[in-house]
């Protein structure tokens, strides 16, 4: 009984200090800290931050105050996808738009993609790789002008000339060109400090590289090394000292090697990994991002006739279908996971149908969720303000309708949606 009188004078002393007060009473509440779900939570927001958590429910005295209820719900913190595409979405004429979109349409659709991926539970994204709209997106969405996900972006990905993100690929000879570090195109150390100078002078967040080749890029190899490793060096070098991490797409196995070795932090889809990469990936402290939906929707487009070019297709069938494996025996191994999907590649709002196919290759459910928020914001360097609901946080806050540990499935339904203590989706 003191300890209850003694909660409510607590919850009333921290209301009258800081102002009108929202009380969530949660049915059950994932520690993603600990890993344990708990029962009977109610947790304080005041303004954009997490100010206490209390045992049991506790139901405001002030009139001011707000109490959401979600005594039915399993609530957690907001999710975190460390590999997303913001800017687009793949479809049967996203070559043919790159000629015809100006930036401004770009913008347009990205607006409708980011308010999908804070829906469906994601609060924050890492977006790696589009025009450089994705950087006035995140401004946008900071600056409280359009709802959206916390945004980390590398702006403009970094290639070789060919490479998988060479914007020039596939073009006409006459629009081919020569681009340079400006661009994204890198091809000597030089160029590859001046590229990473230039993001950061763009305003990017992280560096992106394409260490292999690529399944949409309109060229032969899918998984051919493109970058040498003093390049990759270079890169991860200056990066650090602009205080960015480098993420590198990765398909084929030399490629990845020469990226751990150079330095990068994260290994985006690791498709043909070999045992020697995997441990290669725990001695230098590297994480996989496995992307396995992005894997199982280009194996299933590829046997749609026309949705790919034809230089493409091969490669989609091949990689696809390899992706969940690799994850299973990456995981297996020990190699740090970190949950990113590739959305953009798919359709943007589906990023939680990730965890069931992690689930699904061998991975406890509890574990995918933690990659997912307590991992990402480690990478993020945000692990005390983000990925918990503990005191001090931001009020990222999510709630499904089941138990995920019973249930995975109940990822892909997001019922409510808490993001810097304004919420964006309620409960029906």
């Amino acid at each position: 009984m003191k300890k209850s009188i003694l909660l409510i004078i607590t919850a009333l002393f921290l209301q009258t200090t800081f102002g009108q007060s929202t009380y969530i009473l949660c049915g059950k509440l994932i520690d993603t800290k600990s890993g344990k779900i708990t029962s009977k939570k109610t947790i304080l927001v005041q303004g954009n931050k997490i100010t206490k958590v209390f045992d049991g429910y506790i139901m405001p005295k002030s009139k001011t105050a707000k109490t959401i209820d979600l005594r039915d719900k399993v609530v957690m913190p907001g999710l975190i996808d460390m590999h997303v595409h913001i800017e687009h979405e793949y479809d049967k004429k996203t070559r043919i738009k790159k000629y015809i979109l100006n930036e401004a349409d770009i913008a347009y659709n990205s607006v409708k993609f980011a308010e999908l991926t804070l829906q469906n539970g994601f609060t924050t994204v890492r977006d790696l790789g589009g025009s450089g709209v994705n950087i006035s997106l995140r401004n946008a969405i900071n600056a409280g002008k359009i709802p959206g996900p916390r945004v980390f972006t590398a702006g403009k990905s970094l290639a070789t000339t060919g490479g998988h993100a060479d914007p020039t690929n596939g073009s006409s000879r006459k629009l081919i060109g020569n681009p340079g570090p400006k661009e994204g195109v890198v091809n000597s150390v030089e160029d590859a400090k001046k590229a990473v100078r230039q993001r950061y002078k763009n305003g990017a967040d992280c560096i992106k590289i394409t260490a292999t080749g690529g399944v949409l890029s309109v060229a032969k190899s899918g998984d051919n090394p493109q970058f040498t490793l003093e390049e990759i060096k270079a890169i991860c070098e200056t990066a650090k000292d602009y205080g960015m991490h480098v993420a590198a797409h990765a398909h084929g196995d030399e490629g990845m090697q020469r990226a751990i070795i150079g330095g990068v932090k994260t290994i985006e889809h690791g498709t043909y990994m070999s045992n020697k990469t995997m441990e290669l990936m725990k001695k230098h402290n590297a994480y996989l991002v496995p992307t396995i939906t992005a894997g199982k929707e280009v194996a299933e487009k590829a046997q749609v006739k026309g949705f790919y070019p034809d230089i493409v297709v091969p490669k989609a069938l091949a990689v696809g279908p390899q992706i969940q494996g690799t994850f299973a025996r990456a995981y297996k191994k020990g190699v740090g996971i970190a949950f990113g999907t590739d959305a953009g590649v798919f359709k943007h709002g589906y990023n939680g149908k990730e965890f069931g196919y992690m689930v699904e290759a061998g991975m406890p459910a509890i574990e995918t969720i933690q990659s997912a928020t307590i991992t990402n914001a480690m990478l993020l360097k945000m692990e005390n303000e983000i990925g918990q609901i503990q005191k001090g946080f931001f009020a990222d806050i999510i709630a499904v309708n089941e138990d995920p540990t019973k249930n995975i499935s109940t990822m892909e339904n997001v019922v409510f949606v808490m993001k810097n203590g304004i919420v964006y989706k309620k409960k029906e």
